[in-house]
């Protein structure tokens, strides 16, 4: 497997043995559960579904779920992402992951580059200021625009707003993906990945690990 589905605990920091300090992201990362290997003749594409977050709860469990858990004889998981492989051809993704199988952080070694993606924080309704970097307009007395964006459309030409033109509006609350995230250690005791740096979303947010060749 080349990914692996988590939660993002939070941040803090580490030392080298030389005294520096290293800014980290705690993943806790799996275990997650092989639900569906779907291949190039069946679905159209190759790709390896991994089920995370168990539902214990029968309450928690709808007729749809319950119905595709049991026709595959896996438990039902409350969070499910699709992995592409790295390899090409369906015979070899057969034998590499089957339905049931659990993967774990023990597939991540501590300098690997992963691909790290999630939900940013959803900020609300922002001004350019904030949202798009606008320098805004002077801040002394009778300015009357001082965090607004100024002119969007002058009056001769083009005598209209240009399309894409960046307005206040909602900021946040996307996907975002981080390329070249080097991770600083495992721990498969606890199932953590330590990532060097920031990570999208908040506290809880789930995250997509994925291998970077």
């Amino acid at each position: 497997m080349n990914g692996i589905i988590g939660k993002k605990i939070g941040m803090t920091h580490i030392y080298k043995e030389d005294g520096t300090v290293i800014p980290v992201t705690l993943i806790e990362a799996g275990p997650c559960c092989v639900v569906q290997v779907k291949t190039q003749q069946r679905d159209g594409y190759e790709a390896i579904k991994l089920g995370y977050n168990e539902l214990k709860k029968q309450k928690m469990v709808n007729k749809a779920l319950k119905g595709a858990c049991d026709k595959t004889g896996v438990k039902p998981y409350g969070i499910f992402k699709e992995f592409k492989p790295t390899t090409k051809t369906s015979a070899v993704i057969k034998e590499a992951a089957k339905v049931g199988d659990m993967v774990t952080v023990e597939g991540f070694a501590p300098g690997d580059k992963v691909l790290i993606s999630a939900v940013s924080k959803g900020k609300g309704f922002q001004g350019v200021m904030k949202r798009l970097n606008y320098s805004g307009g002077p801040g002394g007395h009778g300015s009357m625009f001082n965090r607004a964006p100024g002119s969007i459309g002058a009056s001769s030409f083009p005598s209209r707003v240009w399309k894409n033109k960046g307005m206040p509006g909602h900021m946040g609350s996307v996907r975002i993906s981080v390329k070249n995230v080097i991770i600083i250690d495992v721990k498969p005791q606890q199932n953590l990945l330590i990532i060097k740096g920031a990570v999208p979303g908040h506290k809880g947010t789930v995250v997509e690990v994925r291998k970077q060749s």
